[in-house]
């Protein structure tokens, strides 16, 4: 039986009623009483913003259709429920790709839109909404709008971004990229600091399309922030068919004690060194390349049942990198390291959503076994740092921040709040609002 929790299993669901929608063309599917309800796709949000506990949630899966596509363009207009997946099964050997992806292709286009996803590339292309033409939107009081920067602007800007809260994405159609090939070319740089992260960052940044970085979150010293800077354009390259092995589902509920500060300093001293030389240079396919977790299912099941806290944040550049490295610090004087941390500069491409979190400045995304007050303690502890430095917090990835920080992080919140389908919550929303 599919469960409708979120991807790291905090907070826990309860009373959950569940909902189907049909088709594009029919009308929305309402509890008959006074619940709310929330679109589910593929359940990949970390936190509370994809869960409406004592409420209703609307699954996805059967807007399942592809509806149509211009070949000279590259234009794609296909329904909500359609995962990123299936889209790339599609076009990529027709030689077009996605124009901005996340680290996961296990998100469906509704989701896409409605967390306005960021990927490898947005310094360059800015997020997923940055290339939304237009889509179509479901509203409770029956009203079915198509909505784009021309036509219903305001519901647009407050739909992509809007954590799917004023109304049911029902299709969405946006701009595919020309590629010559499945294949990249790579570099990976070996970093032995938070300065030199930057500064292997302002040297390619503008050379590659895509970048990320891998951070070891347990070295301290002089070794602070250490990692693998990863960048890539698509190449005029290929090779053979390559042979990829199946995708390996994660085979239970790790126990609690598994992912300790031993085992995590052990796995980022190996990850680390893995590289000998300072610089790798390799020809590789996209699917590793931007999707690595998803070659094991379930990974989630890693942190066990307790689940685990996402937390991304983002902050400005400050021209002593200071904000960044006491982050840095902060996370290893707690002795509790993120198993994956993520980091990247953002660009300055402005999203249209309304409440979309990417801005100018550096991203940083951890994962944190959830133990408990000890783990809440340091997140709060991050966010006072982000709040001081005007910074943000990702909603798609968040289970606890205050009303407070919430509000910091969307200085167009009251825009937002007037465009929301009184029908439509979240138990996110309620918590941020304090409202029951």
């Amino acid at each position: 039986m599919k469960t409708y929790e979120s991807w790291a299993r905090y907070p826990k669901i309860r009373n959950q009623q569940i909902l189907r929608a049909d088709s594009p063309s029919s009308a929305l599917v309402l509890p008959t009483d006074d619940r709310s309800v929330l679109p589910y796709g593929l359940g990949r949000s970390y936190g509370d913003s994809c869960i409406n506990n004592d409420n209703a949630i609307i699954e996805t899966s059967a807007l399942s259709c592809l509806i149509s596509f211009d070949e000279k363009s590259g234009v794609l207009k296909a329904e909500a429920g359609v995962s990123l997946a299936a889209i790339l099964d599609v076009f990529v050997p027709r030689g077009w790709f996605l124009p901005v992806s996340p680290g996961t292709k296990f998100v469906t286009l509704g989701g896409a839109v409605a967390n306005d996803i960021h990927g490898k590339n947005h310094h360059k292309s800015g997020t997923f909404g940055c290339h939304v033409k237009s889509l179509g939107l479901r509203r409770s009081d029956g009203s079915y709008l198509t909505c784009s920067l021309s036509e219903n602007e305001l519901l647009f800007r407050a739909t992509i971004g809007g954590l799917g809260l004023t109304g049911l994405i029902t299709w969405v159609e946006f701009q595919l990229i020309p590629i010559a090939s499945p294949y990249l070319d790579t570099r990976t740089v070996k970093f032995r600091n938070m300065d030199e992260f930057f500064d292997v960052s302002a040297e390619n940044d503008s050379l590659y399309d895509y970048n990320v970085s891998w951070v070891d979150c347990t070295s301290e010293g002089a070794s602070l922030g250490r990692g693998l800077f990863m960048a890539g354009n698509f190449s005029q390259r290929t090779k053979n068919k390559s042979r990829f092995a199946p995708a390996l589902p994660f085979p239970c509920d790790a126990p609690a004690w598994l992912l300790n500060s031993y085992l995590m300093r052990s796995f980022n001293t190996v990850y680390y060194n893995k590289q000998l030389s300072r610089t790798v240079d390799a020809l590789t396919h996209y699917d590793p390349f931007f999707y690595p977790l998803d070659a094991i299912l379930n990974w989630n099941k890693m942190y066990g049942r307790r689940g685990f806290f996402q937390y991304q944040l983002i902050v400005p550049f400050d021209h002593d990198r200071s904000i960044i490295k006491e982050i840095f610090i902060r996370i290893t004087r707690s002795k509790r390291a993120s198993f994956l941390a993520v980091l990247k500069t953002f660009g300055a491409m402005e999203s249209p959503g309304l409440i979309s979190f990417p801005t100018k400045g550096v991203t940083l995304a951890l994962d944190f076994p959830n133990d408990g007050i000890a783990t809440l303690n340091l997140m709060n502890e991050l966010d006072q740092i982000v709040r001081e430095s005007k910074g943000r917090i990702y909603p798609a990835k968040d289970a606890r921040m205050s009303p407070a920080m919430f509000e910091i992080s969307h200085p167009r919140l009251n825009e937002f709040k007037a465009l929301i389908d009184p029908r439509f919550s979240s138990s996110l929303w309620r918590r941020v609002m304090e409202t029951t």
